[in-house]
């Protein structure tokens, strides 16, 4: 065994300038945990003149990538480059020449982790991505490690803090959407084009990664329904609050019969939830097992040092292994053939806000149309809007989402409803 462990690092940005800062502040506890040294050898940046937060020896920078992928002293390869197609490449030439990957890159993971995966079992080397979910929460691991015993059954949770902070600023302090994004831009929550996350796609690509750890099946992006929160009226929230509802955007996983769901969406839940106290920037993911029961873990979901911090517990994994002589050997394949399930046989209880006539038999009219499929209501809030309309918010009992898209089709035939403003799903208790 080496007296040190070599790292090439692809990107200099903010996660890897957090791991150099790990590297180099805690060598003393990396050496004590592994019995050897751990340093980076070599750093592929795009700009060797740019500015950096951290101060590099400039000798280990680097433009061209052969400097790191050939690289034959380095054992293991950080990518926090971000992209696709170009990280897809170098982490394949780097499994190719045996070289152990650690990748905090969840577009790639959810793109083309199997591929990634079985090159990295053909040629014997660790491929982890802990850093992929949730920051610096300890998640990916636990799941395919701590609960590989039991057998999973949902996963739900807030897994991005830029639309979370949006949705908490919404509820705490009445803010529009647009004002809450502003704020979450300045403070650097949110990106110029927040189009990622605002519209749940970041959120879906990490559901990918967990539906995929917890039910052994291939979930791909497509298989994943999702809308985000650019539409969401600060009236819905208001009245959330009536209900004792928190709005939050919630990646769901969930498995029936061996048949899944997998969305993300913006839904109410009960603020008894343990979900619903999660606030600001933070991620939070809840679990529930045959066996276990439910659990959920909590923390920071990005940032420099809490994301380098997961970088960082694969890379010790990793070297573990090698001192085990048991690289390469972790990966579970794919183990149910997938069966998304069909609308029939998804169940949920449901919020509904309509603009309706403001008439005599209104709502009745209303409640005779859910009668006859089936849908009762748990709770109803009438409020007048102006002369000749009023507002009704519902939450349904549960029903089949089916039944509730058949309900929200004849509702726009219904001659005392002027429109049907908004629908969202909701959680209850945990």
């Amino acid at each position: 065994m080496k007296k040190e462990i070599s790292i090439g690092l692809l990107g200099l940005g903010v996660v890897g300038s957090g791991v150099i800062k790990i590297v180099e502040d805690h060598q003393e506890d990396l050496q004590h945990q592994l019995g050897c040294g751990v340093k980076v050898e070599k750093v592929l940046v795009r700009d060797m003149e740019k500015a950096r937060k951290i101060a590099v020896d400039e000798t280990l920078l680097t433009t061209n990538s052969a400097d790191v992928l050939d690289n034959p002293n380095i054992d293991v390869i950080i990518e926090v480059m971000g992209g696709v197609d170009t990280a897809r490449e170098y982490i394949l030439t780097a499994l190719k020449a045996k070289k152990h990957v650690v990748t905090a890159n969840k577009d790639l993971i959810a793109l083309h982790g199997p591929e990634l995966e079985e090159t990295a079992r053909e040629n014997g080397c660790d491929l982890f991505y802990e850093a992929s979910v949730g920051g610096g929460i300890p998640l990916l691991r636990p799941l395919s490690d701590g609960l590989v015993s039991d057998r999973i059954n949902q996963v739900m949770g807030i897994i991005n803090g830029t639309t979370n902070y949006i949705l908490t600023k919404m509820d705490k302090e009445g803010q529009s959407y647009e004002d809450a994004l502003q704020k979450a831009q300045e403070l650097g929550f949110a990106e110029s084009d927040p189009t990622a996350d605002v519209e749940g796609l970041d959120a879906a690509r990490k559901m990918v990664i967990l539906a995929r750890l917890s039910f052994f099946t291939d979930v791909e992006l497509d298989d994943v329904e999702v809308s985000g929160i650019s539409t969401l009226a600060l009236e819905d929230i208001e009245y959330g609050n009536k209900l004792n509802l928190t709005m939050k955007l919630i990646g769901f996983a969930n498995r029936h019969d061996n048949k899944i769901e997998v969305s993300v969406q913006p839904t109410f839940l009960s603020k008894d939830h343990p979900l619903a106290s999660v606030n600001d920037e933070f991620n939070a993911v809840y679990v529930s097992g045959e066996q276990v029961g439910e659990t959920m873990f909590y923390g920071p979901g990005a940032g420099s040092l809490p994301t380098a911090t997961a970088v960082m517990s694969d890379v010790v994994a990793t070297i573990k292994n090698m001192l085990l002589g048991v690289n390469g050997k972790k990966f579970v394949k794919t183990r149910f053939e997938k069966q998304l399930a069909p609308a029939e046989e998804r169940f949920g209880q449901f919020y509904l806000r309509l603009r309706v006539k403001d008439e005599t038999g209104a709502f009745a009219s209303i409640s005779d149309l859910f009668n006859k499929l089936g849908i009762s209501f748990e709770r109803i809030l009438q409020t007048p809007v102006d002369k000749g309309a009023a507002e009704i918010v519902v939450v349904t009992h549960k029903t089949s989402l089916a039944n509730f898209q058949n309900a929200m089709e004849q509702l726009k035939d219904l001659h005392v409803i002027e429109t049907v403003e908004s629908s969202y799903r909701v959680e209850g208790d945990a």
